[in-house]
Parts: C-alpha cells; sequence; structure tokens
C-alpha cells in the first residue's frame, strides 16, 4: 500500500488528539488563574462566568473525546473527526476572544500581564501540538491572536504589541510547516520500515517459486497448533504428499517444466484447502505439507484422496505436449494427550507416506488405520506412474 502523505488518517488524528488534549487540563488551570489574579471576576462578574463556562465544556468535551476515542471513532469516524477539529477551532476562538476582551480593558494592567503571558504559551504549545495538520495550526493561531490584535489597533492601546503579536503570527505558521514536514516525512519512514518489514517477515516464511509457506513456518505453525490442540482437547490432521517420479520430470523436459509442475500443484491444493485453519507449506524439493485442525480421520482421508484425484487429472502443457504427474499421500491423525510428542505424530504420517510409494504410487495410506475401514478401495498398482 502506498503511503498517503498529509492525509489526516486514523493514526494521524488519534496523534494528534494525543498531542493536543493535555493541553486542555492547562486551559482550565490557566482561566482560574487569570480569572482570580487580581479579583478580574469580582469587576467582570458575567465575561468570567461565560468565559470560564465556554472552556470548561469545550475542555471536558475534548478530553471525553480523548478517553472515548476508539469507541466514537467505531461508532462514526466522520463525527469523531469534525467534532475534535470543530472543538479545537471552538477552544482558539473563545480563548482568543478572551484575550481580544483582557487587552479592551488597558486599566486592568496586573490582569492583562498574566493573560499576556498565558497567551503566548498557549498559542505555541497549540501550533506546535498540531503540526501534523498544518492548515489547522495556522487557523488555530489566526483565531488566538486576531481577536486581540484587532482589539488593540481599534483602541490604539498598544500598537508595538499589536505589531509583536503579528510577527508571532507569522511565525508560529512557518516554525508549524516546519514540524509538519518533518512529521510526515517521520511517519512515512515508519510506513515504509513496516513494509519493509512485513516483507521480509513474509519472505522468511513463504516459499519463493511456490508461494506457499515454507517448511520453517510449518514447524513453527505446527508447534503452536499442538499446543493449543493438547489445551483445546481438539485434533490434528496432517497429510504430506510427494509428486511421484519427479526427477524424471526434469531430467526428460527440464527444470523449468518441474517449476511449472510445483507451481500449478501449489495453486491447486489452494483451491482444495479453503478452510482459514488450515495451513499448506512446500515440504521440501517436491513434498507438500497440509495440517488441519479439527478435522475428523473420515474428513482427513477424503481431503488426501481429493488431492490424489484431483492431481491425477491435472495436466500441464508443455513444449507442445500434455504432462501429466501423479502424488503418493501420507496422512495422519491424532487428538494429542499431555504425552504425546509432534514428532512422533509427524513421523506417522512420514512413514505413511513411504509406505504409499512402496506399494505403488498414486494412493493415500493413513496411518494407523486402512483406507478399506473407511470404505475407500485401493487405486490398483500399476507398473508405473505416468508423466
Amino acid at each position: 500500500m502506498a503511503f498517503q502523505k498529509y492525509r489526516i488518517n486514523r493514526r494521524v488524528l488519534e496523534d494528534l488528539e494525543s498531542r493536543a488534549t493535555p493541553g486542555m487540563y492547562f486551559y482550565l488551570v490557566i482561566t482560574a488563574v487569570v480569572l482570580y489574579f487580581n479579583g478580574f471576576y469580582q469587576r467582570h462578574t458575567t465575561f468570567s462566568v461565560i468565559f470560564a463556562s465556554a472552556i470548561t465544556v469545550v475542555a471536558v468535551f475534548r478530553i471525553t473525546q480523548f478517553y472515548l476515542f476508539r469507541t466514537l471513532y467505531q461508532l462514526s469516524r466522520r463525527f469523531n473527526y469534525y467534532a475534535f477539529f470543530a472543538s479545537v477551532y471552538a477552544t482558539a476562538l473563545i480563548w482568543g476572544t478572551g484575550f481580544a476582551y483582557f487587552m479592551a480593558h488597558p486599566e486592568e494592567t496586573a490582569s492583562q500581564m498574566a493573560m499576556l503571558t498565558s497567551h503566548a504559551g498557549l498559542t505555541a504549545g497549540g501550533a506546535v501540538a498540531f503540526f501534523p495538520a498544518w492548515p489547522v495550526s495556522v487557523l488555530y493561531t489566526l483565531l488566538m491572536l486576531v481577536p486581540g490584535i484587532a482589539v488593540i489597533l481599534v483602541t490604539g492601546s498598544n500598537l508595538l504589541l499589536a505589531f509583536l503579536f503579528l510577527l508571532y503570527g507569522i511565525y508560529l505558521p512557518i516554525i508549524a510547516y516546519r514540524g509538519n514536514r518533518e512529521y510526515w516525512d517521520a511517519l512515512e519512514n515508519e510506513h515504509l520500515l513496516k513494509q519493509k518489514t512485513k516483507e521480509i517477515r513474509k519472505l522468511s516464511r513463504t516459499d519463493g517459486l511456490t508461494g506457499l509457506y515454507n517448511r520453517r513456518y510449518f514447524e513453527e505453525i505446527f508447534a503452536r497448533q499442538w499446543k493449543t490442540a493438547i489445551r483445546g482437547k481438539a485434533s490434528l490432521s496432517l497429510i504430506i504428499g510427494d509428486i511421484d517420479h519427479f526427477k524424471q520430470i526434469n531430467d526428460i523436459y527440464g527444470h523449468q517444466a518441474g517449476d511449472a509442475f510445483l507451481c500449478k500443484t501449489a495453486r491447486l491444493l489452494q483451491t482444495i484447502l479453503k478452510r482459514e485453519t488450515d495451513l499448506i507449506a512446500r515440504y521440501g524439493g517436491e513434498e507438500f505439507v497440509v495440517l488441519a485442525f479439527n478435522m475428523g480421520p473420515k474428513e482427513t482421508l477424503q481431503l488426501a484422496e481429493t488431492i490424489r484425484e484431483k492431481i491425477e487429472t491435472m495436466r500441464i502443457s508443455y513444449q507442445n505436449s500434455q504432462l501429466q504427474i501423479t502424488i503418493s499421500l501420507g496422512a495422519a491423525y491424532c487428538r494429542p494427550g499431555k504425552n504425546d510428542q509432534k514428532e512422533e505424530f509427524l513421523k506417522k504420517a512420514d512413514d505413511a507416506l513411504y509406505r504409499a510409494k512402496n506399494e505403488g504410487r498414486n494412493r493415500v495410506v493413513f496411518h494407523p488405520l486402512h483406507r478399506e475401514e473407511y470404505g475407500h478401495p485401493r487405486p490398483k498398482a500399476r507398473p508405473g506412474d505416468r508423466l
């Protein structure tokens, strides 16, 4: 999957919330400080109540949304997205308006100084927190600064301060833009690293020719399924197949023909086994192994027979010739207990395969049960299997 730069996905939205939400606690504390400092709320009671209430509502909403992010995201991704950014802009607008109110009262010198200090810090903190979404950072900065600058210019109380805040409003988006690029570059590198890790993991557990799992991964899953079967008192079925006279295919038609047979056999096995719990792997050169979870003995034998029959009817066109192969299979079934060993179970399937090849090939031998017990007649032995 290609990396989509500058796209606000779930990961980025969650990151934005985690970066910005802690600041809401500071909004609550700083609001209380600037209003109570020097008795400002007593002289401006109506404004103080409205301002404190608005900040509290938005802060509680943002904090609640942060802790319920996964639940809300599952319910409505679009609502969660728009609600977050709307609350961000509401926070900036409320605080920016409050800052403007303080600036409109030059007689409140002490309270203005407290508000100025807090305002500069909160504006910078928000601009940095929203690095991942640069337009949001810019708009947040403007909503924080523009109302106050406008009031100062209208009243003409402190034009130098208005000029300094104007420069501040230019400086912060520049810093945010640089931080935004660095953030997305880091996110892209993280994405590429994950993709490369997935590719390496896939290569380490799949066979390069057939695309099936390799023997190493089979042994890993086999060990895991064995423990799971013991805990859950479940059954395991194992089928090992070996293409008959495969060496002759390579000797007569070349390795390309042999590779074609291996690939087509792999694809055929994938069409037969469709359960998510079934595992197909290339066990060796021309050997394939199937591990099935919670499949009865009759079903195991029937599955092995289906594989044998499908492969027997399979044809490959190669150099104006129709080539045919057969396969011998050994199958085993067990419900493992604590004292059983998976190596012994694997040996039973392998011994069954050995018997199938010795008894004439193109057949299934089920260990320790015979095919006749399930009503499957043995195919007649042939003087030699067809290529």
